[in-house]
């Protein structure tokens, strides 16, 4: 039997990831997509938020926001990211980090228009991460933009999508008086074949 049988078991890592994700998506109270976010300014100095994984392709994963908002120019800025997808319900976690590439083209579109017309309104309406007077200001931009825009808005070219292709991947899962189980895989350029190792916890 292979070291990695069972929940680690696999030669693609990204098939891994949706299985993971579609297992949680099951047991999560809330958001098992939420996923937090780490970037870096181009000082260097790290921020990290929380934000909804909208897709992992067969090489990336993706999420969207507004481009000018923090995350959005630090990623202008510093293009790479990490990632972390923590599952209490299940005990498991998925780490990755690398590179960062925009998605402003037709799957970003695609995406915002099946997207509620609430939230497509708000895309056009918040000036993501800037000072805010009041709840009553945003809403009232909110409405103003609806009588602009209609019910059909085109996507804001502020708003859009970014893809994180990973250098590195770590599945972890919790085990028994805290010994874990972690796979790393790694590689050094997207087009290398992945090396993949087991890690103390």
């Amino acid at each position: 039997m292979s070291e990695r049988s069972g929940i680690f078991a696999g030669d693609d890592p990204f098939a891994l990831a949706r299985s993971w994700l579609a297992e949680a998506e099951g047991t999560e109270p809330r958001d098992a997509n939420a996923m937090a976010l780490a970037t870096a300014d181009a000082q260097g100095l790290p921020d990290v938020r929380m934000v909804l994984l909208k897709d992992i392709e067969p090489g990336a994963f993706v999420f969207y926001t507004n481009y000018e908002s923090a995350k959005g120019q630090e990623l202008a800025a510093n293009p790479q990211a990490a990632l972390v997808l923590h599952w209490k319900s299940l005990g498991r976690q998925i780490r990755a980090r690398g590179m960062v590439t925009r998605e402003d083209g037709e799957v970003a579109d695609a995406y915002y228009r099946s997207r509620g017309l609430e939230s497509r309104l708000g895309a056009w309406a918040s000036r993501q991460s800037r000072p805010l007077t009041n709840r009553a200001t945003l809403m009232a931009e909110v409405a103003k933009v609806g009588l602009q825009k209609g019910a059909n808005p085109d996507r804001p070219p502020h708003w859009g999508g970014f893809r994180i292709t990973p250098l590195e991947m770590e599945f972890w899962a919790d085990g028994n008086h805290r010994l874990h189980d972690r796979f790393r895989w790694s590689r050094k350029g997207v087009s290398d074949p992945w090396h993949i190792q087991r890690l103390y916890p």
